[in-house]
């Protein structure tokens, strides 16, 4: 089977970076198409299981690649509906930083206050809650008493939580079944479809071209439902613009395989990539230690035994964001709960003592001992300054990455080989970590292992970043592809580095800003499309702070 069609703008990708735009064109009056690599899963369709074909695995892309691993979102929706909600917004420090460059990485127009407005915008339209310490999970309440006995403070962590709604089922990164996390399903998307946008599911990118009239035709296969290696069909569909949000391991993916169309690609393009510096330790829990030095207990008379009770990120040790620190030196500490799978497997041994050293202890009996103790696990997520030293090498013939399973895993081209810089905060956060943790016997603590599927992010970044420097950023600080006038990338991949925090805050925010931009090029294509739309949900609180920029787009 094959289809053609065509509209005003295509949109690649139903995450933060596709769905922001599609209500904002769509408001104003442009016909927009978001192409969906994923199945469109419901309230209904979210499943608390890990088995084959439930919502945890149709919903995840999970790609091995060398060095690195890449774990996303793979539905209408994307990231929004597996991700934990924690919406911290991004140090100022963070807009400062050199990186492997030797300058500054973002565009001279952003920094951490011009940024602000948007991130009111995307505050207001989620929107974003500040939580209290009666909000906090267990987990969160414990790691809170640890960084406390330690002479650490801890925060509860900004989340886009109905903390009402919330049941603590603690599988909300399968979807939530409660509606309770504010994922676009909610918002954007919902109100992008009120003024006729059209959403294809199941619908992967393969590659753009340009068309004699100036236009763009973009390429796609038809997904199975069931078996993501099977194409049922393919099409295509012609757009005045085109903006890429597929994340931060598929966008370049889908350049570079444009590129013999389209022409020489920017230099960035699959590079420069970062996998946040991100980092999982896990501590085993003495509980009898927990009551005797922390005092606590729960209401049934267990001391903790807790880890799969409540939600993902409550709490955050912030110390050491701080400006003043040397770069790579400055990072977050913040609990989370990682379900069953990756979880289990990577978790590693603290301290064992096989008779052979060289085994690594994260499988034998060791660790089936320390299976036992699951629910009185402890997991720290590390947010580092890397490198950016990830590098895409030649496109897979379709889609981001050679699918091996039926759902959910499949080999990608992306290596990495982290640096001494990187190396260096990894090791010190683990450092505090292990720091914080074992005080007083109060835990065991090890590091997740790399040996099996290398460094691994949640939180994949600055494949195509923006940038002021034609060498090492692909786009311009309007998220327009650098000699490809017409092509906006407005997902992760756009993000110029590493932000010590959780990402999600920063991404959407960039996207409310990309808008103004990408209305202009519509209009200059004579295309009748306006920007100022309010809120998703028709407020105007967060409009106020930037609407004057809607001069921009001559509106």
């Amino acid at each position: 089977m094959s289809a053609y069609d065509k509209t005003d703008v295509v949109i690649v990708g139903s995450g933060f970076g596709g769905s922001i735009p599609a209500y904002h064109l769509a408001a104003g009056g442009a016909k927009v198409t978001v192409l969906e690599r994923g199945p469109w899963l419901e309230t209904k369709d979210f499943e608390h299981d890990y088995l084959l074909g439930s919502s945890y695995t149709r919903a995840f892309d999970f790609v091995v690649g060398d060095g690195m691993s890449v774990l996303g979102g793979n539905c209408v929706g994307g990231g929004s509906v597996v991700y934990f909600a924690a919406m911290p917004r991004a140090p100022k420090f963070v807009f400062e930083r050199h990186g492997s460059i030797g300058r500054r990485m973002w565009p001279s127009a952003i920094t951490r206050d011009s940024l602000e407005p948007w991130y009111d915008r995307v505050s207001d339209s989620l929107p974003v809650s500040k939580q209290d310490w009666n909000d906090v999970s267990y987990a969160g309440g414990l790691w809170a008493a640890f960084c406390d006995h330690s002479g650490r403070t801890a925060n509860p962590a900004p989340v886009a939580v109905d903390n009402d709604r919330c049941v603590n089922c603690n599988f909300m990164m399968a979807g939530c079944r409660f509606d309770a996390k504010r994922s676009l399903l909610t918002n954007y998307l919902p109100a992008a479809l009120a003024h006729g946008a059209k959403i294809r599911p199941l619908h992967e990118v393969q590659r753009i071209e340009r068309i004699d009239d100036g236009d763009y035709r973009v390429h796609f296969n038809v997904v199975d439902d069931e078996d993501y290696r099977v194409h049922s069909g393919s099409g295509t569909i012609d757009a005045k613009i085109v903006i890429i949000a597929a994340g931060a391991g598929a966008t370049p993916v889908i350049l570079q395989r444009s590129e013999s169309a389209l022409g020489t690609m920017p230099h960035a393009v699959g590079r420069y990539f970062s996998g946040n510096g991100e980092r999982l330790n896990t501590a085993i829990i003495n509980e009898e230690r927990v009551r005797e030095v922390l005092g606590l207990s729960r209401e049934d008379g267990k001391v903790y035994e807790a880890n799969h009770i409540g939600k993902g990120p409550t709490v955050a040790n912030w110390d050491k964001l701080d400006g003043s620190l040397p770069e790579y030196e400055r990072y977050s500490l913040e609990q989370l709960y990682f379900p069953p799978g990756l979880g289990t497997i990577l978790a590693q041994v603290p301290e064992g003592t096989g008779s052979d050293k060289d085994v690594p202890r994260w499988f034998g009996v060791e660790k089936k001992e320390i299976l036992k103790q699951w629910a009185s696990w402890l997991t720290i997520f590390l947010m580092t300054e890397d490198d950016n030293e990830g590098v895409f090498g030649a496109p897979p013939p379709t889609g981001n990455a050679y699918r091996i399973s039926q759902q959910m895993l499949g080999r990608g081209p992306l290596k990495y080989d982290p640096t001494p810089n990187t190396l260096h905060g990894w090791s010190l956060a683990d450092a505090e970590c292990k720091e914080i943790l074992e005080k007083d016997g109060l835990a065991k603590v090890s590091p997740w292992t790399n040996d099996v599927v290398g460094a691994y992010t949640v939180h994949p970044l600055a494949s195509c970043r923006i940038g002021d420097d034609p060498e090492t950023s692909a786009l311009h600080p309007n998220h327009e592809l650098r000699n490809h006038p017409g092509i906006f990338v407005t997902d992760s991949a756009s993000v110029p580095g590493a932000l010590t925090v959780n990402p999600a805050m920063t991404i959407a925010a960039l996207a409310e800003r990309s808008v103004p931009g990408i209305v202009r090029a519509l209009q200059a294509r004579g295309v009748d499309v306006s920007y100022g739309a309010p809120a998703p949900d028709g407020s105007i609180t967060g409009r106020k702070a930037v609407s004057k920029l809607s001069l921009v787009a001559g509106s």
